[in-house]
């Protein structure tokens, strides 16, 4: 199927009922999986996003296609269960193009990851972001309709496990028994949704709320892995500007504090869980197929050390995390 082009896709959109004498196509950063577009008439602002075989990596890196179509039903099954925060409304799915459209987020929404990079640490986004993930984990835990619609973990292996866990294990022989293991561990806590990247570029800041977005890697599984998840790219971020450690350390534990708040008793294992998987996910964006781009080479060094150290020696707490 072609790949969306801006030159190409208005009548792509007139076809399906979105036409405007005065409409504006802008392309966004769809990261190395996507095309995403924004498209803006008098009367709509959408998104629309078609997902690619083949990413954009330097490394050799495929995925199924027709994880577009399972983001598709995970919005529209979320969407009326979370409170905390906003899922995109779903307008219409073409899964002969491999292509979604969904509601615009408002427009001067940022990513979340944006305002940290540039220094603005407002601990209510933290606070969101932990609620909206203990509000999925809770509303779906041990869910059986939840399990059988996402049951599937094929597109979480070939996004997540593969390139971050086995693949920096082949990088780092003599941890990869730690991978390997976690991997293992991981598989036997298949409890509830799973976003799979519970990432800062993926939540957008909106006044006071936040819009999750980007559920392509989403199954059901171990949601320690989403917890870890944005705690390593705040690790990241504190690595790359140490200037801002102690904020990026507090808003840790804002978001840890919050997901914990919302989450059931019977998960009383998440931090545990969390610690395990977080030096592999930091070792894993140094080494792995995927590596955070605003790392220079002393922030790799320091990541990919701490990692190793982690590995060994592991945290406490995730307050401990950040006083090393």
């Amino acid at each position: 199927m072609p790949e969306f082009r801006i030159d190409t896709l208005a009548p792509w959109l007139a076809a399906r009922g979105f036409s405007a004498p005065d409409l504006s196509l802008t392309e966004l950063g769809g990261g190395v999986s996507n095309v995403v577009i924004l498209a803006e008439g008098a009367h709509f602002r959408l998104v629309v996003k078609q997902s690619l075989g083949k990413l954009r990596v330097a490394e050799e890196w495929c995925s199924d296609r027709a994880r577009i179509l399972r983001e598709a039903e995970a919005m529209r099954w979320l969407a009326p269960r979370l409170t905390a925060g906003r899922v995109p409304r779903l307008l219409f799915d073409a899964p002969e193009d491999f292509a979604i459209a969904m509601e615009a987020a408002p427009a001067g929404a940022e990513m979340w990851k944006t305002l940290l990079m540039r220094g603005q640490f407002d601990p209510a986004h933290a606070q969101a972001a932990g609620a909206m993930l203990g509000q999925t984990i809770a509303s779906t835990w041990h869910n059986d309709d939840a399990r059988r619609i996402f049951g599937d973990q094929t597109v979480f292996d070939q996004l997540r496990i593969d390139p971050y866990y086995r693949f920096t294990a082949r990088r780092h022989p003599d941890r990869a028994d730690y991978f390997h293991s976690l991997i293992e561990r991981s598989a036997l806590r298949a409890v509830s949704l799973v976003h799979g990247d519970w990432s800062p570029k993926n939540l957008l800041a909106s006044g006071g709320s936040l819009w999750a977005i980007d559920w392509e890697v989403v199954h059901f599984g171990d949601p320690s892995f989403d917890a870890a998840f944005l705690l390593n790219h705040l690790m990241l971020k504190s690595i790359a500007q140490p200037q801002w450690r102690a904020n990026f350390a507090s808003l840790a534990k804002v978001f840890f504090d919050a997901l914990r708040e919302s989450l059931p008793p019977e998960a009383q294992w998440m931090e545990q869980a969390t610690l395990e998987h977080l030096p592999a996910l930091l070792l894993a964006r140094v080494d792995g197929k995927s590596p955070a781009e605003y790392l220079d080479e002393a922030s790799r060094r320091q990541a990919r050390a701490k990692a190793r150290d982690m590995m060994v020696h592991p945290p406490e707490s995730v307050e401990a995390v950040f006083e090393k």
